[in-house]
């Protein structure tokens, strides 16, 4: 996930300008995750690029999409975020999903688990991204854990 494609007008409004884009993304990013070390963000035409050091690659995967979930972004280059390399069975397994009108974690948890009562587990994977389980919205990108 080095580089992915976002709605660019939807998302969490942060900036009024690109010339303050970077820091607010990046302060954003600090308030939002923990573990990462030495964040850095360039933002240019409605590209964001991230560098820095992720304790993992869930914290990685986590800042991809919360910087990807600003209005504005279009899209996240992340070559430079880097992770050490989990042992094969700790590697995260997901696919990405972008909400459409009328969805809900409840929906699409029956979706892919079959069962409705499963949206807990997305809910807990994107707890960055949806506060709230209720307020999600289309063109939102988020984490659907496959194991």
């Amino acid at each position: 996930m080095g580089l992915l494609d976002f709605a660019k007008d939807v998302g969490r409004q942060l900036f009024d300008t690109d010339a303050e884009a970077a820091d607010n993304i990046r302060q954003h990013l600090e308030i939002k995750l923990t573990g990462i070390k030495d964040l850095s963000v360039e933002f240019d035409d409605g590209v964001a690029t991230l560098c820095g050091e992720c304790a993992n690659e869930a914290t990685r995967n986590n800042a991809i999409l919360v910087a990807g979930d600003v209005k504005g972004v279009e899209r996240i280059v992340a070559d430079d975020l880097t992770f050490p390399e989990p042992p094969p069975e700790e590697k995260e397994k997901f696919d990405v999903y972008e909400i459409v009108s009328g969805d809900t974690l409840g929906a699409i948890a029956k979706r892919f688990y079959g069962k409705a009562s499963l949206y807990t587990r997305i809910h807990e994977a994107n707890k960055e991204l949806i506060p709230d389980p209720n307020k999600i919205y289309p063109g939102q990108k988020i984490k659907i854990p496959l194991d």
